[in-house]
């Protein structure tokens, strides 16, 4: 069953792109923002500037975690046979308030999609943004088993995997794999905000992937961080206990330590899963040197289709003053060996693949 119809309250990166992924498969879409220049570029978007939706089946809650509640007691008083949800990245707080309000405790259903972007704002929606992405559920002590199912069906149906979780348990978890994150990206972002221009003009792709969060939104995030502060500050701490023993260990000469240091982290990645949450894919990696001009990357994909392989991932370097730069697509090994093989015979630059 899809959903036939839904009001979404907040015109943000993630609202904009449910509203997006609902429009591409023929439901009504209303978005509403108190911020006026966004919900016009909202319903722009989605081709309907000015549209009022009349008893939406769904109400989706999109706004940042301080207005959730304020939002869901209004637009319930509004839609009383609707059914809610919230996309807020913060649950501990939020489950109980709900569960002061029975009618409307039974109709909601918390959920979280596990999905985004360092851009915020509608002009970075995107409809495909939640395919293959986890979406975590969790419902109040009274969430409907028929609402349950509806809300999950929904996600489902934009491509995402739902997984349940209790309130606790989301935010501990939050803190960990998205919270923490985005300190350590941001923490580095700051450390070279005094670099000279020369030195970040080196800069490889490593530094680009370490600092892409850094530039998410400030106001957001430090409402995130406050307010999930009870989750973070042990993780925080037991960081600086981390940095305080390598710092001793580097003025201690001590290599094995460090080196320690290094394996812990050698460990930690690897138990990251690969896209959807399955385990962690063994690409092979396969560098091609390309010119600097338009038609590069369509012309690459264009032979991985002739010779029917799959790109899971890829990364693009440039070289500081040069016209050529490195495409490395990721791929199962025999892809890699076949895609190899096919470009060298059409004349390109293709390195050998490797793990």
């Amino acid at each position: 069953m899809s959903v036939r119809s839904a009001r979404i309250v907040g015109s943000g990166l993630i609202g904009t792109s449910i509203a997006l992924a609902l429009a591409t498969q023929g439901a009504q879409v209303e978005v509403v923002d108190i911020d006026p220049d966004h919900e016009l570029l909202a319903a722009q978007l989605l081709g309907n500037p000015g549209g009022k939706l009349a008893d939406p089946e769904l109400v989706i809650i999109a706004t940042p975690p301080a207005g959730t509640l304020s939002a869901l007691l209004s637009q319930f008083d509004e839609n009383p046979q609707s059914i809610f949800i919230d996309i807020s990245g913060l649950k501990s707080e939020l489950i109980p308030q709900v569960e002061k309000f029975m009618e409307i405790s039974r109709r909601f259903c918390a959920t979280h999609p596990m999905a985004g972007r360092e851009k915020s704002g509608p002009e970075s929606a995107r409809a495909d943004l939640f395919d293959g992405r986890a979406w975590i559920m969790v419902p109040t002590s009274a969430t409907a088993p028929d609402i349950y199912a509806y809300v999950q069906n929904f996600i489902e149906s934009l491509g995402a995997t739902a997984y349940q979780m209790s309130a606790t348990e989301h935010d501990s978890a939050i803190a960990s794999i998205s919270h923490m994150p985005q300190l350590l990206s941001t923490l580095m972002g700051s450390s070279i905000s005094n670099t000279p221009d020369s030195a970040l003009t080196l800069a490889g792709q490593g530094l680009r992937d370490v600092t892409r969060l850094a530039g998410s939104d400030s106001q957001l995030w430090s409402e995130l961080f406050l307010h999930n502060r009870i989750e973070l500050l042990p993780r925080i701490a037991e960081l600086v206990t981390t940095l305080d023993l390598l710092a001793l260990a580097l003025n201690n000469g001590d290599q094995e330590a460090v080196a320690n240091f290094l394996r812990e982290g050698n460990i930690g990645a690897a138990r990251i899963p690969g896209k959807h949450g399955a385990k962690n894919r063994d690409y092979t990696y396969l560098p091609i040197v390309i010119d600097d001009k338009p038609g590069q990357l369509f012309s690459i994909f264009a032979l991985c289709k002739e010779v029917d392989v799959n790109v899971e991932d890829l990364s693009i370097e440039h070289s500081p003053g040069q016209e050529s730069g490195l495409v490395t697509l990721a791929l199962s090994a025999s892809d890699a060996i076949k895609l190899h093989t096919h470009l060298l015979q059409a004349g390109w630059s293709a390195h050998a693949p490797r793990k």
